[in-house]
């Protein structure tokens, strides 16, 4: 982490031949991220000036502390819908929406801040992939389910997004024609740009195109619902009601938490892609700390979420970006839109804006590539995902969250308390032992039982290797006489996991059983030493490998038995 804002180090060396590269893609994201971010803070439920308050936020302040040169930094489909699940929560509106959303903003950043100093990030691994890929694929069918009414000027209402469906399909009878009508054809238009003319920016060309088309055929005269009132000006900064953060605390913690479990990792993985790209070196701490500010600095001026957008950071790197310096360029003209041409969104029509947001949170959120993948490699992963969008569209994003985690801690501690512990068998015809599930014609001798511990040995794991050593010792035919434990995948031991081969060694001799141990690494053995196991086993009997703990015990040295077999 810099002692002080990078852009002191590389504003003052700044090369002016970077500069028309910086300007162009200052420009193409702006044309890229002001219509998105109007349909983000549609998601987000507040008004739709906070969300070009939220980009011009998070350019600026990220390009003073971040140190990577091409990362856009702004609001997402996947942070507004957890600012948007805070708010239908609350049952919150209006002002007091946006002072919800921007107080969880200012949380979020603080934690950022938090975590960054205390070098914590790794508390953002208890969301798995797997729990992410469905959490943001059913926070997205549960937007495009808000959505529905507005592109049909219907409403519909329910305590989750099932019953909000069906109530939206009983109102099908009494669908406006014009507002069908625009909400088809906005569809139409946006999703063929995206598959036909994919460089071209659809989300701009459909917000023209529907306030043109609102001016010229005076579209609420015909019922078409239009946005309403969007100010122009600049936000002044503005600390969100202690009062109303005091009546839901509870959800702006569960809310902030979440964002920073959503946004920490990918900042981080996007500055090193780019990085390592463009060959130049970031501060992954740094980077935090600018995520973070940025959105204090969104909270602070009545904003929502920011964080590294994909997208625009792509878009940002092709059009020439060198330095930070087209971040600043990209906040001034969100700032330029905010003074200028603001009122013109006014006009827009609300299945226009609902279009948008359906094309954003659908093509931004359902990884329907990475859901193949994990039915494909790790069908239970898969499954994950799938009890995580189920959690998300019966319990409202917001618990989604709690359920993703749940899942995630969950998962993590079935995993540490189940290891893998095989049996091994020799191939034939060499001294290597080997998984006997993977390898099921190697060879097994009578009397003889050879483990591999897959994971580390400690208070998690312990218990499961004394209930798999005990199983096999006193209930399988034949009887063993030597068992054998590889220690090769054991890299750390603790207290626990000494006492329980203690409990190990004790329970075998018990039943005249040997124990043995092979390929046991130093940092391991020091702790068998210093809790004096290898004095109550006998150095003699911990080996290099599992051949000669094979080779030092006196047996039976006819013809390989038949495969063990273990208790049921």
């Amino acid at each position: 982490m810099t002692a002080r804002p990078p852009i002191l180090e590389w504003l003052p060396s700044y090369d002016r031949r970077w500069l028309r590269g910086d300007i162009a893609a200052g420009i193409a994201v702006t044309a890229l991220i002001v219509p998105k971010n109007l349909g983000y803070a549609g998601i987000a439920g507040v008004p739709l000036q906070n969300g070009l308050y939220a980009a011009a936020a998070g350019a600026i302040i990220y390009a003073l502390f971040g140190t990577s040169r091409q990362i856009s930094t702004g609001p997402s489909s996947s942070l507004a819908a957890v600012a948007g699940g805070a708010v239908v929560v609350t049952a919150l509106a209006g002002e007091q929406a946006a002072q919800l959303v921007a107080a969880i903003t200012l949380v979020s950043g603080l934690l950022y801040l938090a975590l960054a100093l205390l070098r914590l990030g790794w508390i953002s691994r208890f969301l798995s992939k797997a729990v992410i890929t469905g959490f943001l694929a059913g926070a997205a069918v549960d937007v495009v389910i808000g959505e529905l009414p507005k592109l049909t000027g219907t409403d519909a209402d329910g305590e989750n997004a099932w019953r909000e469906l069906g109530s939206w399909l009983g109102t099908l009878g009494d669908a406006q024609a014009a507002t069908v009508g625009v909400g088809v054809l906005g569809l139409g238009l946006i999703l063929g740009m995206r598959f036909l003319a994919p460089a071209v920016p659809g989300a701009l060309v459909l917000v023209a195109a529907g306030i043109l088309a609102s001016y010229t055929l005076d579209l609420e005269a015909h019922g078409v619902a239009l946005v309403g009132d969007v100010p122009s000006g600049l936000p002044a900064p503005e600390l969100p009601s202690l009062d109303l953060v005091a009546d839901h605390v509870g959800t702006v913690a569960v809310a902030a938490v979440a964002l920073l479990l959503i946004g920490f990792s990918q900042t981080a993985g996007d500055a090193r892609a780019f990085a390592a790209r463009h060959k130049y070196a970031i501060d992954v701490d740094q980077e935090s700390v600018a995520q973070g500010m940025a959105n204090v600095g969104a909270g602070v001026f009545q904003g929502m979420p920011v964080s590294t957008s994909l997208s625009a950071s792509s878009l940002n790197e092709s059009a020439g970006a060198r330095t930070p310096l087209a971040s600043l360029m990209t906040g001034a003209l969100v700032l330029l839109t905010l003074l200028i041409l603001a009122p013109l969104f006014s006009e827009l029509p609300k299945p226009v804006l609902a279009a948008v947001i359906v094309d954003a949170v659908v093509f931004g959120m359902i990884d329907v590539g990475e859901l193949r993948r994990l039915h494909r490699v790790t069908p239970f992963d898969f499954w994950i995902s799938v009890a995580a969008i189920v959690g998300v569209l019966s319990a409202g994003v917001l618990a989604g969250v709690v359920v993703g985690i749940a899942l995630s801690l969950g998962w993590l501690i079935y995993v540490a308390t189940t290891p893998p512990i095989p049996l091994l068998g020799r191939e034939p015809g060499t001294q290597v032992f080997r998984d006997l599930v993977e390898n099921p014609g190697d060879e097994t001798f009578p009397g003889l039982v050879v483990l591999r511990l897959d994971s580390g040995l400690f208070f998690a794991t312990s218990q499961a290797l004394e209930d798999r050593v005990r199983a096999l010792a006193r209930d399988a035919s034949p009887p063993p006489r030597l068992v054998v434990l590889d220690l090769e995948g054991v890299s750390f031991i603790d207290s626990q996991g000494a006492a329980q081969l203690t409990a190990i060694l004790e329970l075998l001799d018990e039943d005249g059983v040997t124990l043995r141990l092979a390929r046991v690494k130093p940092g391991v053995l020091a702790v068998l030493r210093a809790d004096g196991f290898v004095d109550r086993l006998g150095p003699d009997r911990i080996h290099g490998n599992v051949h000669r703990a094979v080779e030092a015990q006196p047996h039976d040295r006819a013809a390989p038995a038949g495969p063990l077999r273990e208790p049921v």
